[in-house]
């Protein structure tokens, strides 16, 4: 099995977003996240539907924090402790790119190599699926879209580009990918392909 690089991942957005919302729940509601899971297993519905539009109304908690608490206390939705996030980041890699799609490895690499020379607010947190490359939002993404090509997915907002950048819709859905390059071969992640890359970095400065 050939070695692929190690890359140094950074925490998802969710991730702090989440640990801020947790940290600061005491003092928002009341109660901590511990205390309102004891709460709602004790006093709540049934299911987490349930739980959720009870925490709403008969508590005036907000959709955020009513939603994470049902979650949780049906044993879903567990928040990412940033330690165990990092570690299993490159386990994420791993299995995007295991099997079939072993080949498309390099091409993720060059892409990763690519970006971080792009500035140091560049960050890389990846997902079961995809790897969200970020500067202050999502400009780009990569993912292995079949077992013969990846799709780095640019942030372009309403760009008027080549047939070869396609359009997702995204731009009409409000979604911040917008386009996709689709990237088979080494050879294909080009000059172009990387114009556009740093185009999407300048547009999110």
């Amino acid at each position: 099995m050939p070695s692929h690089k190690q890359w140094k991942y950074d925490l998802h957005p969710s991730v702090l977003m989440l640990r801020s919302v947790i940290s600061g729940m005491k003092q928002k509601t009341g109660r901590s996240l511990d205390e309102w899971l004891a709460f709602v297993k004790k006093s709540g519905p049934r299911t987490q539907k349930e739980r959720r539009d009870w925490l709403k109304k008969e508590h005036g908690l907000g959709t955020n924090y009513a939603s994470w608490i049902a979650a949780r206390s049906v044993g879903k939705g567990e928040a990412e402790d940033p330690q165990e996030y990092l570690k299993h980041a490159q386990d994420y890699v791993d299995h995007m790119y295991a099997g079939p799609k072993e080949h498309l490895r390099e091409i993720y690499d060059a892409i990763l190599t690519y970006a971080k020379t792009l500035g140091k607010d560049i960050g890389v947190s990846p997902c079961q699926t995809i790897v969200p490359i970020y500067r202050n939002h999502v400009i780009a993404q990569i993912k292995p879209a079949t077992r013969t090509r990846i799709d780095l997915g640019l942030a372009l907002k309403d760009t008027k580009a080549p047939k070869r950048l396609i359009d997702t819709g995204g731009f009409a859905k409000k979604d911040r990918i917008t386009h996709r390059i689709e990237i088979a071969k080494l050879a294909d992640f080009d000059n172009e392909a990387r114009r556009w890359m740093k185009t999407a970095y300048d547009m999110d400065a």
